[in-house]
């Protein structure tokens, strides 16, 4: 053993080189299928793609693992862009979730992320409470999950969103951080809190710009922060290359945050066409999350929510389906979200279908793959089966462009999910996951 792997046991090894034959690969970017393809993957990468129509020459050691996909879809792994891994299952309702010590929070987040990566989830945004540390674990093997891009802590303002106390709690935070929020009032307060955040590994920041359903003190109306607060926090993101996305609700709080220098927007439920084509012509990002609030309404999750955000929850879930609309036809650059807390978690997947009222199969597969990836900045390297584009793939039995359903139910359609050239999970007798080292048998 080296003295690397001495060091760092869980490492994992150099990946297998595959080669995917007679593939039907899930173009996300025309919406279309190229059928008879042969895809080639090495140490992570997507090494080649070719039709049956060029040669195919395989060199190598010989030790490759040929696979006839026999015409099954071989589509990009999925990319959720509003998630809250610290928000844990295991807890009934949403005051016992915030309450819970950070010991067992991050306890249970390993599982929430193999469950993540097992929907198909190669990829998320963490909006608000994941770490450095959990990013580092997942990059270096000891626990498996998806690719993981952090907000650290999103900032709110005192009574924000974020803030989880009620109106009778008269005591103060404790250095700021409460819950998957951190409080700052004030230009000198809300620069040290983003470089706080940038410092401990945030690769964006997260903003409260306005009310939420899940805190007790603010209305869904409200607009927050300053505009000097926002211009101040976004001055600071630029500085580091990086850039400020916004809670927001309702058409004043997004343009609050939008002129003041936020360039994405999460939720948007009550957006109006005028407020849809200004995000459109400045191309920011809108991140709708429709299903969390379809989950809270559930009967299945009646004591959820305490009863000053069911009533916010009523009024954001009706407008949610008209909003996605409304962005749709103003040209707005949508991303797949969920935004699911706790045990609510387990409906990630059934955003799909909730869209599918409104959005065409390839509109709504573009909003989990390809722009979820610019967004990120990472356009050239994920979201599309290409020659230099990360390993990253779902084998399907369907192809979602004629049902993106079939999304909804991963343990029907996916047979296998793949995340950096490594088989993290497999559903298909003809392909075994590779993620977890062989078992040693001694006798």
């Amino acid at each position: 053993m080296t003295a690397e792997r001495l060091v760092k046991p869980w490492k994992p090894g150099p990946q297998q080189t595959y080669i995917f034959q007679n593939a039907s690969i899930v173009d996300p970017v025309s919406g279309s299928i190229r059928p008879c393809q042969t895809v080639k993957i090495s140490n992570g990468i997507i090494e080649s793609v070719r039709g049956t129509e060029e040669e195919y020459v395989i060199i190598g050691t010989g030790k490759e693992i040929v696979v006839d996909l026999n015409g099954k879809y071989l589509c990009p792994g999925l990319i959720d862009n509003h998630v809250h891994i610290a928000a844990v299952p295991g807890e009934k309702n949403l005051g016992d979730l915030f309450a819970l010590d950070t010991e067992i929070t991050l306890m249970r987040q390993p599982y929430v992320c193999q469950q993540m990566l097992r929907r198909g989830f190669t990829s998320v945004r963490d909006c608000g409470g994941a770490t450095l540390a959990l990013k580092e674990a997942i990059n270096e093997g000891v626990i498996h999950g998806p690719r993981l891009f952090i907000a650290g802590h999103g900032l709110t303002q005192t009574g924000g969103h974020g803030d989880p106390r009620g109106p009778h709690n008269h005591t103060d935070c404790c250095g700021g951080i409460m819950a998957l929020g951190r409080l700052c009032d004030g230009v000198p307060d809300c620069i040290r809190a983003a470089r706080e955040e940038l410092r401990t590994g945030a690769d964006f920041i997260k903003i409260m710009a306005g009310g939420g359903v899940a805190s007790p003190t603010d209305k869904l109306e409200n607009v927050q922060f300053t505009a000097d607060e926002v211009k101040a926090i976004s001055e600071v993101a630029r500085n580091a290359n990086t850039y400020v996305t916004a809670h927001a609700y309702t058409p004043r709080s997004i343009r609050h945050a939008i002129e003041n220098g936020a360039n994405g927007i999460e939720h948007g439920n009550f957006i109006d066409a005028e407020t849809a084509k200004f995000m459109a012509e400045r191309d920011v990002f809108l991140t709708p999350t429709l299903v969390t609030y379809a989950e809270m309404a559930s009967p299945e999750f009646s004591g959820f929510l305490p009863i000053e955000s069911k009533e916010k929850n009523e009024q954001v879930l009706k407008a949610g389906i008209r909003s996605l609309q409304i962005a749709a036809e103003a040209g707005v650059t949508i991303c797949f979200g969920t935004d699911l807390l706790g045990p609510l978690m387990a409906a990630q997947t059934k955003e799909f279908s909730l869209r599918s009222q409104v959005l065409s199969p390839k509109a709504i597969l573009q909003s989990a793959t390809i722009h979820p990836a610019r967004r990120f900045g990472l356009e050239g390297f994920l979201g599309q089966i290409k020659k230099g584009f990360a390993a990253d793939l779902l084998i399907l039995k369907e192809n979602p462009l004629d049902d993106i359903s079939i999304l909804d139910t991963p343990e029907k359609h996916v047979l296998a999910v793949i995340k950096d050239g490594r088989v993290f999970h497999s559903r298909w007798s003809r392909l075994e996951q590779d993620a977890i080292p062989p078992k040693e048998i001694i006798e």
